[in-house]
């Protein structure tokens, strides 16, 4: 890899190193620790939006592989406006080792791999969240041991977190079945990029506007806010029309009886997702938050070390 912009860009077996790798590096981890893989590396992180999972995920994973990240807030950069995105990125690229980018518009992350000398990761974009997508792909190994074949419920809105998880599942084989509302379903062209990769992988996808036909007999039920951040002024049209795709115990029952439910959070409790789900025995949010650090050392390794 040279850069980490998009799951649609990585081969199944680039994917599956990746997430063989990250759970090397957790098993290191917790137990006698990583090696510094990154020493002498800095990681410069870009952020236009603010997260907790983001930021710290990178900052403690760059620290376990012995390197060191830099936080750069919206207005110490003013990607695009104080600077242009060219400029930002070749001046980066003559500081720091790697660019971690967590951005509105995706076309500022492409712009900025396109003129950065150094490896450009996409810690988000309007488009896809390739990090949490690969964090996800992991916590789902972890407790169903396999991707290939399970059957993986997204309900909610068809946003930048389902585009991600549909072009994962689809490249590793998994049966991606997703329930929005009419007005809030994925790009048709995204469904159809993904159903190429289906084709390859054995995988399949469903659609439906139905939650309850998504998360029949699954394996996975996934879901995320209603209204992501830059959607704020649609807030209340969307309160009128996701209800009905609220993750609660009568959708869970809908699955199979070792689902797990996930979030990429933060989670708008009583709205997508009802907090007996969220704290209850399928949950595997706080696992998902975790792996966010373990997938995304295995990008830093891959791009960064020696």
């Amino acid at each position: 890899m040279q850069h980490f912009l998009d799951i649609a860009d990585l081969s199944a077996d680039e994917l599956s190193d990746l997430l063989d790798l990250a759970t090397r590096l957790k098993t290191e981890w917790l137990g006698r620790g990583n090696l510094p893989l990154l020493s002498g590396k800095v990681l410069g992180m870009v952020f236009q939006k603010p997260s907790l999972r983001t930021r710290v995920s990178f900052e403690v994973g760059m620290l376990h592989l012995g390197g060191q990240a830099l936080y750069l807030s919206p207005d110490e950069i003013g990607l695009g406006k104080r600077e242009s995105i060219a400029d930002v990125a070749r001046v980066l690229s003559r500081y720091v080792q790697g660019i971690m980018a967590r951005v509105f518009a995706h076309d500022h992350v492409l712009e900025l791999a396109r003129y950065a000398t150094v490896p450009v990761i996409n810690g988000l974009s309007d488009y896809n969240h390739p990090c949490q997508a690969l964090a996800d792909m992991l916590t789902i190994q972890e407790r169903h041991k396999r991707i290939k074949g399970l059957k993986i419920a997204y309900v909610g809105d068809g946003n930048n977190v389902a585009t991600s998880l549909l072009m994962a599942a689809s490249k590793l084989g998994a049966h991606f079945a997703i329930a929005t509302p009419p007005d809030y379903a994925l790009q048709a062209s995204v469904i159809a990029r993904a159903g190429e990769f289906a084709q390859e992988s054995g995988g399949q996808i469903s659609v439906t506007t139905d939650p309850g036909t998504a998360a029949e007999d699954a394996d996975v039920i996934y879901t995320d806010t209603w209204t992501s951040m830059g959607k704020e002024a649609e807030a209340e049209r969307r309160r009128l029309a996701f209800p009905p795709y609220q993750v609660n115990r009568a959708l869970v029952e809908r699955a199979h009886p070792d689902c797990i439910v996930m979030h990429c959070l933060p989670a708008h409790r009583g709205e997508e997702i009802t907090d007996e789900v969220a704290d209850g025995p399928h949950s595997a949010l706080f696992d998902q938050a975790e792996n966010r650090m373990h997938a995304q050392k295995a990008v830093l390794v891959r791009l960064m070390a020696d």
